[in-house]
């Protein structure tokens, strides 16, 4: 893209607002400001999702039927409509298939589940991607048009790849391939997808920043991608050696030691662009206070018009694992971030507990 055209498209969002996020309390001042704090677990009803062995779906790769979410619920995405809370939330059967359920709420605490997953490996060109492990870990945005874009991982058993689809109803889907498309970055562990966004009465809208969208993604590193329509997009490279940059990485001595990954979107606010990432906690050279591959939650801070560039970071997480649920499970010592909405003048926080719950905190 012409630089000359970049700077007059970001020109036009800062005269106009539309690169603001709007409806939302202004930024308080003073250290760490920046950051969403003061999450607070719903404790009298969390967890809100749990496995049932009560949900059959006729799966259309093995032609059995499959109680889908029978073993585990867990890392949920979120999204406002009509009023509503809905929740796009990873399921898995015995076989440790994933699905993608989806269950409604008015309130953004109690939740009704639907009968059959929304989302799932089909017999289509992305099942060799997708089968058997199936399809994980969602993170939802709006485009401006009111089309819902999915961010998911595909795994065939062997590599995580990110994938991405869209749809009008949270219910019909289209699927449009590998995030990095089919060359060099094919066969790439890329996995969790969070795209740069702002919040406009409720929605979260994915933002054109300098003329073009932009995603952070990965699961050890964090790399960046960025897109002229929110379907085709390009790894940033080093111009050099044709590798890609990392703009977050694990810290020795931290609870985010071991490695970093995406949380929810990305959130354009006055401060910068913020992004809630989970971290895993090294076996070593670690935060001596969590155990070792704890799973906990930190903020990070990027650059409002170079979303490349750090700015500020947390030296502690804001949320850890510290329920029952939360420390047993199918994998231990895990609180997993990935679902968040403005709903009722609120945050609502919504993550996955030991790899077998779903749970809430609330931001006031």
């Amino acid at each position: 893209m012409n630089m000359k055209f970049k700077y007059l498209v970001l020109a036009f969002f800062l005269l106009t607002g539309c690169h603001n996020p709007a409806k939302e309390p202004p930024v308080p001042e003073g250290r760490d400001a920046w950051t969403l704090s003061g999450f607070v677990k719903v404790d009298s009803i969390n967890p809100i999702l749990e496995p049932s062995a009560g949900q059959v779906f006729s799966c259309p790769v093995s032609g059995k039927a499959v109680k889908w979410e029978e073993r585990n619920v867990l890392n949920p995405s979120a999204v406002v409509r009509d009023g509503k809370v809905f929740m796009i939330y990873r399921a898995q059967d015995e076989a440790m298939t994933s699905r993608l359920g989806l269950a409604v709420s008015d309130d953004g605490l109690h939740f009704t589940k639907e009968a059959e997953p929304i989302f799932y490996p089909a017999r289509d060109n992305m099942t060799a991607y997708e089968w058997p492990g199936g399809v994980e870990d969602p993170r939802i945005v709006e485009r401006e048009d009111g089309t819902y874009i999915l961010t998911y991982t595909s795994y065939d058993g062997k590599t995580a790849r990110l994938c991405l689809a869209s749809s009008k109803d949270l219910r019909t889907w289209e699927k449009h391939g590998l995030v990095l498309g089919e060359g060099k970055y094919r066969d790439t562990w890329s996995k969790s997808g969070a795209i740069v966004s702002r919040l406009d009465n409720g929605r979260i809208i994915a933002t054109r920043i300098n003329g073009l969208y932009w995603m952070y993604f990965g699961d050890t590193d964090l790399f960046m991608a960025t897109s002229d329509d929110l379907i085709h997009w390009e790894a940033v490279e080093n111009s050099e050696n044709g590798r890609m940059i990392s703009v977050l990485h694990p810290r020795p001595g931290y609870f985010d030691s071991r490695l970093v990954e995406p949380g929810p979107y990305a959130l354009v606010r006055d401060n910068g662009i913020l992004l809630i990432y989970n971290a895993s906690n090294s076996s070593g050279n670690n935060d001596p206070g969590l155990p070792r591959f704890t799973y906990a939650a930190g903020q990070a801070l990027f650059d409002r018009d170079r979303p490349y560039k750090l700015t500020d970071r947390t030296n502690d997480y804001f949320i850890f694992p510290d329920k029952p649920y939360e420390l047993t499970g199918e994998v231990n010592n895990v609180c997993f971030v990935e679902g968040m909405v403005y709903f009722r003048d609120r945050w609502f926080l919504y993550y996955g507990t030991a790899d077998s719950r779903i749970a809430v905190a609330v931001r006031e």
